[in-house]
């Protein structure tokens, strides 16, 4: 069992255990947590499950846990580890099942006060237009030749579609279609799971969110993102569904021969991987590229059908209620990036597992319109919880391989938090402050209450002091809606 003492601290917020710590170590593990979210951490696998990724072959610098970090498949949810490409592997259990989970932000030019009569509408409009619950259906069913577009094309998918607009995709991470993907590496089962699926919220922690902006910590790059002061703003937080989930239960089963074929030792099965450049390891790459473009074609449709629940709610009501979009980041992706590594520029394959790619001011891949200011990245909250949105920073990039968190990280588990909490007495709650919800089962409901969550304020406080992010503005919820 890791102890608090096995840690080295190197700065405020950052602690190490050295790779000495146990021999089959490649890498240090390292943390960027203050001392209460540590000791949260010490308290399930996670820590555990940090130092196991440390012994991946290929690992450079050091495995990271950033201070949202709990405990996952394998791999910690908050993680991120870089391998090399010449004789490092790649790990679907270091993507995760949810294949590009991510967040979109779309923002209104109407006010808080001009939106709130019609609140409930709305919300009613959302929950009825954007299907969620556990393996729901959308409003579109696509035949084999439509679905392996939606894998090659992702987003682009959408605009072809006309669900999108070309703006959308210029302010989506990777403008919304991830290169290399090859229907040939899906299998029938993931096609047939995600066939109808398109446009759908799911349940889990998934949701929409409507939010008024509370805070603005950086006027100048809040203008620049187009977000003002009591604007209302709506997040989407879904992913690639039943599709990318089937795709990582595929090749966490298939990997597991694979890695007795290469003689790959691992401290825990759920680690599998296979070699990057390898056959196997390319064929997985290209599968959860197709998963990684079905999500961003998921929360496009989704978009399109918050635009149209606007316009069935405020129009003739509110002058402007057109949504723009703010940026659209992924949570849970591989991918083939270069960074400075023991003062060399090396092209690693970097695996962010509830982490999310935060590049800094000037980094390539940015919109040309945002470069100067780096990356947006979207911190959610837990719905009666602020979310924050932030940007990429120098230090990201020399630190954490442009990588910071992607939420305020779990605290209790879904059967805990559904033994304390009951759905219908916190949404009672949270209507008393003003959140109007919309749900479908209030024990799903329960699961997701903000005290199965750490306290994303502190999260965001500890990732800013350790200049891997840079707050920019403070969101509050007005109106959930749940699986």
């Amino acid at each position: 069992m890791v102890a608090k003492s096995d840690f080295t601290r190197i700065a405020e917020n950052v602690w190490e255990v050295p790779r000495s710590y146990r021999e089959d170590m490649r890498a240090p593990a390292r943390i960027y947590a203050d001392d209460e979210l540590l000791a949260t951490a010490l308290a399930d696998k996670s820590v555990e499950q940090l130092i196991n990724s440390a012994t991946l072959p290929g690992v450079v610098k050091y495995a990271i846990a950033m201070p949202d970090i709990h405990q996952g498949y394998g791999f910690p949810i908050g993680g991120v580890v870089a391998t090399r490409l010449s004789d490092g592997v790649i790990s679907p259990g270091g993507v995760g099942y949810d294949i590009n989970c991510g967040v979109r932000l779309l923002a209104s030019a109407a006010l808080y006060e001009e939106v709130r009569p019609f609140l409930k509408e709305l919300a009613s409009a959302l929950y009825h237009n954007c299907p969620s619950g556990v393996g729901v259906h959308g409003h579109l069913r696509l035949n084999d030749q439509e679905l392996e577009r939606v894998m090659t094309g992702g987003a682009r998918w959408a605009l072809e579609r006309g669900m999108a607009r070309a703006e959308d995709l210029a302010r989506t991470e990777e403008s919304g279609t991830i290169r290399g993907a090859d229907p040939a590496a899906v299998s029938p089962r993931a096609r047939e799971r995600g066939r109808n699926q398109i446009g759908t919220l799911g349940a889990g922690n998934h949701f929409i969110e409507v939010d008024r902006v509370a805070a603005i910590y950086d006027g100048p790059a809040a203008e620049r993102l187009g977000l003002l002061p009591d604007q209302v703003v709506v997040q989407i937080h879904c992913g690639s569904r039943g599709f990318g989930h089937q795709v990582c239960e595929d090749y966490v089963r298939d990997f597991q021969p694979v890695v007795r074929r290469y003689g790959i030792e691992l401290p825990d099965r759920e680690l599998v991987c296979a070699p990057f450049d390898s056959p196997e390891g390319q064929e997985y790459l290209s599968a959860m590229a197709c998963a990684a473009n079905f999500a961003f074609a998921n929360r496009q449709v989704l978009t399109h059908h918050i635009r149209n629940s606007f316009e069935e709610v405020l129009a003739g009501q509110v002058p402007d209620f057109d949504l723009h979009q703010i940026y659209d980041i992924a949570h849970n992706m591989a991918k083939v990036e270069e960074h400075d590594v023991e003062g060399h520029r090396m092209r690693v394959c970097v695996h962010r597992k509830g982490a999310t790619r935060a590049f800094g001011p000037g980094a390539p891949g940015l919109p040309e319109e945002l470069r100067d200011l780096g990356q947006p990245v979207l911190i959610p909250g837990s719905m009666g919880t602020e979310s924050y949105v932030l940007l990429g920073t120098a230090g990201s990039m020399q630190q954490t391989f442009a990588s910071t968190c992607h939420g305020a990280g779990r605290l209790l588990s879904r059967s805990k938090s559904r033994k304390l909490v009951r759905g219908e007495r916190l949404r009672e709650e949270l209507a008393g402050r003003g959140i109007v919800v919309r749900a479908g089962s209030m024990a799903d409901f329960a699961e997701e209450a903000p005290l199965a969550y750490k306290d994303v304020s502190r999260v965001v406080e500890v990732v800013q002091a350790a200049g891997i992010g840079k707050k920019v503005a403070r969101l509050e919820p007005v109106a959930v809606i749940k699986g």
